[in-house]
């Protein structure tokens, strides 16, 4: 609960800088259609409650809250490769604010830990993306045939 608190206290912090990456790789660049203002709130809300999605929300809750988050993206004209990888920055943007501010007894064993869990989410947030692009060009492909 420290660190949940740590980053819901940081949370407006977060956000922006998220907003800013994602606004800035190319990865995410159909994410410039929206309105920076809407994608931070966006980016906010979660940080800001975090506890409550770890804590007291359920899968049904979860499911719920991003089938509506995946479709309103779908009908912004996001691209489905653009919106997974925004997923994995804002993973990965926590991370980063994680280890740089968490204090906490033991930081070398933690920061061991942390490290490895780190580099496989990388790996799969890597393949997930790639995956899904290839997955796009080959739909492309099809409807071009």
């Amino acid at each position: 609960m420290k660190l949940v608190r740590l980053i819901e206290a940081n949370s407006q912090e977060l956000s922006y800088g998220l907003t800013q990456k994602i606004l800035s790789s190319e990865r995410t660049r159909d994410y410039r259609k929206m309105p920076e203002s809407e994608m931070c709130t966006a980016v906010y809300d979660v940080y800001q409650h975090l506890s409550d999605w770890l804590l007291t929300k359920t899968e049904s809750d979860i499911e719920l809250r991003y089938t509506r988050v995946g479709e309103l993206r779908a009908r912004q004209g996001i691209s489905l490769s653009h919106f997974v990888w925004a997923i994995a920055m804002t993973k990965e943007h926590l991370w980063g604010f994680l280890q740089r501010e968490a204090m906490v007894d033991h930081v070398i064993e933690l920061f061991g830990e942390m490290e490895l869990l780190q580099l496989l989410d990388r790996f799969f947030d890597n393949a997930l993306y790639y995956a899904t692009v290839g997955y796009e060009r080959a739909r492309a492909q099809s409807r071009a045939a």
